[in-house]
């Protein structure tokens, strides 16, 4: 059945055929969409009209359905950015920010759950439609499992968020529903340290690493981070002072070597001495021997201070509440009740901006005996 070479057919769709029985032309529809084929009989005046009919209305149906695509995603698009969306801005905002030096690289990394959680709850919600109630249900699921501290940290990372997206127009300005939720309460739980039991940990700390005891008597008499103790050196020390940058905040404080712990009677500058014998390093706290990990005379990871006094606590033979054993961070807080009550100024030496964040050091969570004077 071939098509009669004399028909100039140009209308989409349409074609004839000659029947090979009667040599009789025959027209056909071939619609787009199917590919099937509807047969409109041999006149030709009535089979260009249907096909021209058939492709206007074709034409003006898949017009409609374009315009509703569109509507579609006007609409979807009005509704806002969602929540996938922005929290991928706001990591590049804060990827900036490290860049910058506005914050520092742990805090941006310490910002990660709080974000994840939020994606695992709103992801594909435009974050307009986030309210007070979306926010509440994740910070439930850390307050059920008793971490209060960790719901108010997404509770702030969160409210920055919103925050953020005010400012780039993503949200009404004042349209923040983390601050519209209760503020989660956070029970402290780890335990104080007295002087008495950090003198029994100190003893088995000899049987370990000479830098275990010596970080410990470093954190004692400058009441810094270990993360800060660890990265000390030999060269932050001039105009007989021990000066460390805090890498939690920034602050810088300069300590002077003089610095002495009455109860302990000892001084910086004794420990700092200790700490330059036999081996020669850049830091003051430093491997004596070089392991598969390490070399000698290399870094010291602030996990392994943290281990070393871990395993000395727990050979004390002092019985902890095993949920909130005191940790080396302890230590801070125990250097701030001993030398407040030596007068020296620990706000200063803590490097706090506030006197209320050193009084929560000062807090010995009722280890401590109150004497009653007469």
């Amino acid at each position: 059945m071939a098509r009669p070479r004399k028909y100039n057919v140009n209308i989409p769709g349409l074609s004839c055929y000659t029947d090979a029985r009667t040599k009789k032309v025959y027209w056909r529809y071939k619609h787009p969409v199917t590919g099937k084929f509807h047969g409109l009989g041999d006149s030709e005046k009535e089979a260009r009209a249907i096909a021209i009919d058939a492709n206007m209305k074709l034409n003006e149906q898949k017009m409609a359905n374009l315009i509703r695509v569109r509507n579609d995603i006007s609409k979807e698009t009005n509704k806002g950015i969602t929540a996938n969306s922005w929290v991928d801005k706001y990591r590049k905002m804060l990827k900036e920010k490290v860049k910058n030096g506005e914050i520092k690289p742990k805090t941006a990394t310490g910002k990660e759950p709080a974000l994840k959680a939020f994606i695992e709850q709103c992801g594909i919600k435009p974050l307009p439609e986030i309210g007070a109630r979306d926010i509440a249900s994740i910070l439930d699921i850390y307050i059920e499992q008793g971490k209060g501290r960790m719901a108010q940290m997404v509770r702030s990372v969160l409210s920055d968020l919103f925050k953020e997206a005010q400012h780039m127009g993503e949200v009404p300005v004042g349209y923040n529903p983390a601050i519209a939720t209760r503020q989660p309460k956070a029970k402290v739980t780890r335990q104080r340290l007295s002087l008495e039991e950090w003198k029994a940990i100190y003893s088995k700390a000899s049987e370990q690493p000479a830098y275990v005891r010596r970080g410990m008597m470093i954190a004692i008499l400058t009441g810094q981070r270990v993360g800060d103790i660890a990265a000390m050196k030999f060269s932050d020390i001039w105009d007989d002072k021990l000066h460390v940058i805090q890498q939690k905040t920034g602050a810088k404080v300069a300590i002077p070597l003089s610095i002495r712990c009455d109860v302990l009677d000892i001084c910086l500058r004794d420990v700092i001495a200790e700490c330059r014998y036999v081996v020669l390093s850049k830091w003051i706290l430093h491997h004596h021997r070089s392991l598969s990990n390490c070399e000698r005379g290399g870094q010291l990871n602030q996990d392994t201070l943290s281990r070393g006094f871990a395993k000395a606590r727990d050979q004390s033979g002092i019985k902890f509440d095993a949920n909130s054993p005191p940790t080396f961070h302890e230590q801070r807080s125990l250097c701030e009740r001993l030398y407040s009550a030596q007068g020296i100024d620990t706000q200063s030496l803590l490097g706090h901006k506030t006197s209320q964040m050193t009084e929560k050091y000062h807090d010995d969570r009722g280890k401590e005996w109150k004497e009653v004077a007469v």
